[in-house]
């Protein structure tokens, strides 16, 4: 097959695009800095340099494609995220449709069930909105959180002794490594599927509680522990830190939603079992390797 991936060399890419190429498949990596161009090339596919928000570069790069690994950037600048996201996805949408391509896996989220009161993920919202007007046929792929994101927390372990979040330490949320999201991926891009599909890809169901303790076990900081921010502490403590303070502000938001149980609700409701192999005390100990 060929198959499109967009999402550059990340922590998905690269090892989605190392599976496909090991499997066999032509391999299109799209990627907006050229200095990856070599890296691409490399692990055995062809580079594909442009803008993700630009439809005439995306529908020429999906002309005679099998299949889509959709990847729209979380944050495209500090203003007007959502918008910009969903502009991307827009312009992906475009593409597809002229192009008639047959597969699209589309790398969505938890919480992309929700118009609002999710942060960031509403982007994501909207671009399932209006991938859902497509007729090809479509897997949401919603990820769970991170577990690569806590590596932010370095700073405040060595500097506070301290994990923390605007969600209390009994929080249920659904973690996901990017290994795992890339083997999800693998196996849903050369699926024989029709209509609009949801697959949850999620690696473990823990609290913040477990993840301090985990963390702190595999760094020897037996007691590590998680502290409940208020959302101005939050807030703050992020533009403090020199994020953007859109950003900050929807990255706040998102803690409220985990906080109010909304954002992981639809996963957890559904029963669906945590499939992904990295299981949090194996994130551990990347974690430890690189603390």
């Amino acid at each position: 097959m060929k198959i499109i991936v967009s999402g550059s060399l990340g922590n998905i890419g690269k090892p989605l695009t190392a599976k496909l190429v090991n499997a066999g498949h032509e391999v299109i990596v799209i990627s907006s800095n050229a200095d990856r161009k070599n890296e691409i090339e490399n692990l055995g596919a062809k580079a594909a340099i442009g803008s993700v928000s630009n439809s005439t570069f995306l529908a020429e790069t999906l002309k005679g494609a099998d299949a889509l690994f959709a990847m729209t950037p979380p944050n495209l600048g500090s203003q007007n995220v959502i918008a910009n996201t969903t502009e991307a996805g827009r312009a992906f949408a475009k593409a597809i449709s002229e192009t008639n391509i047959n597969r699209v896996v589309m790398l969505s989220s938890i919480g992309a069930d929700l118009p609002t009161g999710n942060g960031p993920i509403a982007g994501l919202y909207n671009i399932e909105k209006l991938y859902n007007a497509l007729e090809t046929s479509i897997t949401f792929l919603r990820a769970g959180y991170f577990y690569t994101n806590f590596y932010n927390d370095v700073p405040m372990i060595q500097g506070a002794g301290i994990m923390g979040g605007n969600y209390p330490a009994d929080t249920k949320i659904p973690l996901v490594h990017p290994e795992d999201i890339a083997q999800a991926a693998a196996e849903e891009l050369v699926k024989t599927s029709s209509g609009k599909n949801i697959r949850y890809i999620i690696s473990d169901v823990r609290t913040p509680q477990d993840i301090a303790k985990a963390l702190g076990t595999a760094i020897e900081k037996a007691d590590l522990s998680w502290v409940e921010f208020t959302d101005e502490q939050s807030l703050q403590g992020m533009t403090q830190a020199g994020l953007p303070e859109e950003i900050a502000q929807l990255y706040t938001e998102m803690g409220t939603g985990l906080r109010s149980g909304k954002i992981a609700e639809d996963f957890l409701k559904s029963n669906l079992a945590a499939d992904g192999k990295t299981k949090l005390e194996d994130f551990a100990k990347q974690f430890a390797s690189k603390f």
